[in-house]
């Protein structure tokens, strides 16, 4: 069944703990792009260079690595929805920081205890709203994926209304949106069972022993590295202002957010996950090295059109994590997120330094190397990466008491 057909007829009919769940992951993914409109602005305001702004996505994605290995064995302790508050309150407390840094520093330091927060959260929402969706998993994760590509579509853009004004506002208002998650989820939210067998701090790791999920995480994390040289260089060779900036991330994200969601699941159904997955990220590859040499409004287009690429690729990888694997679903997800979040951190460090040593393209030349490794990786662990979710649905089910959702 398509999962689209599956999940759609529930997915407006759902509980106020989903909605409101669903609400605050939206404000979460809106953080990660944020930045990108006024990354030249903060540049220029705190007196800093490309590469020291740079790390605000890499101590961000750093701390949400190793946040990886923690957050199953906190919420298998305290359970989903403390959880959720937790990572929700240390946002609005670092976020709100942010945006009262005097120096770049302060700033990247910041980000990373957001990181940390936006961690604990993420992780989390999305076995939350499988638990208390109606419709089954197929709804849950369809609007699980809705609000991450509304949060990528709507963050540059929020960063660009706000940060025309000042760099500091931005952070101000995802701080003010985040805190109103947390009361929705205060307020809606009921606790939910805990997992019969709490996570332990080597249980992602101790997952990646499985050669299919070990090779979804390498391969995921040549991509993120693609990805992220988009998401963090990116703004800085466009050299526009705030709200041109971030009227393409939009256009970006709203093509991640239809990929993600409508596309992918029917292309998939069609020639199967690995070759989409495999044609995605060679697309993806092109794209970004025309990007790299084109002239300005060829930027523009590729930088946008990535937006498709990546939608289908975030959905393919995220189903391939979860299914490919007998691990409990949150233990498989903590340590492919932990992997590919790596690469995450290391794009935006890597990229404007390698301008620095070479030029303006070979950012990209590296960026189209390592989205065709992760399809060269695709392509030599087929076979590990041929398990069908399917085989793994009752045991998933016993664990979690959800339906897992198949490809």
């Amino acid at each position: 069944m398509d999962p689209i057909d599956a999940g759609a007829g529930g997915l407006l009919r759902q509980p106020k703990a989903v909605w409101a769940t669903a609400g605050a992951s939206v404000a979460a993914f809106m953080g990660i792009g944020l930045v990108d409109p006024i990354l030249p602005s903060i540049a220029q305001g705190l007196d800093a260079t490309a590469g020291q702004v740079s790390l605000l996505f890499t101590s961000y994605f750093l701390i949400t690595a190793f946040a990886m290995l923690v957050t199953g064995f906190v919420s298998s302790r305290i359970g989903g929805r403390r959880t959720l508050l937790l990572g929700l309150a240390l946002v609005v407390v670092f976020a709100g920081l942010a945006g009262t840094s005097d120096t770049i520093g302060q700033l990247v330091g910041y980000r990373a205890g957001w990181g940390l927060g936006n961690a604990l959260f993420v992780s989390t929402a999305l076995a939350v709203i499988v638990g208390a969706a109606a419709g089954g998993s197929a709804a849950a994760i369809l609007l699980y994926e809705s609000a991450l590509g509304l949060g990528m579509a709507c963050g540059p853009l929020l960063g660009a209304l706000l940060g025309d004004a000042s760099w500091r506002y931005p952070f101000f208002g995802t701080a003010a949106l985040m805190a109103i998650g947390f009361l929705g989820i205060t307020v809606f939210l009921k606790e939910q069972p805990k997992p019969a067998r709490r996570t332990s701090l080597l249980d992602p790791l101790k997952a990646l022993g499985h050669g299919g999920l070990a090779s979804v995480a390498a391969s995921a994390f040549f991509y993120n590295y693609t990805f992220f040289t988009v998401l963090a260089f990116t703004p800085f060779v466009l050299d526009m202002t705030p709200y041109a900036s971030g009227a393409v991330f939009f256009a970006w994200g709203l093509l991640l957010a239809v990929f993600s969601v409508l596309v992918a699941p029917r292309l998939q159904r069609r020639f199967g996950s690995l070759k989409v997955l495999g044609g995605s990220l060679l697309l993806l590859a092109a794209d970004v090295l025309v990007l790299g040499y084109g002239g300005h409004t060829t930027a523009i287009a590729c930088t946008i059109l990535s937006g498709a690429f990546i939608g289908v690729n975030n959905t393919v990888y995220t189903e391939l994590a979860l299914g490919v694997s007998d691990a409990p679903r949150p233990v498989a997800s903590a340590g492919y997120n932990f992997v590919r979040w790596f690469a995450a951190a290391a794009a935006p460090f890597f990229a404007p330094r390698i301008e620095e040593w070479t030029d303006i393209h070979v950012p990209f030349v590296v960026a189209a190397v390592t989205a065709v490794l992760g399809a060269v990786v695709v392509a030599v662990r087929r076979e590990a990466l041929t398990h069908e979710a399917a085989e793994t649905e009752p045991r998933h089910a016993a664990e979690d008491g959800v339906t897992v959702f198949a490809n």
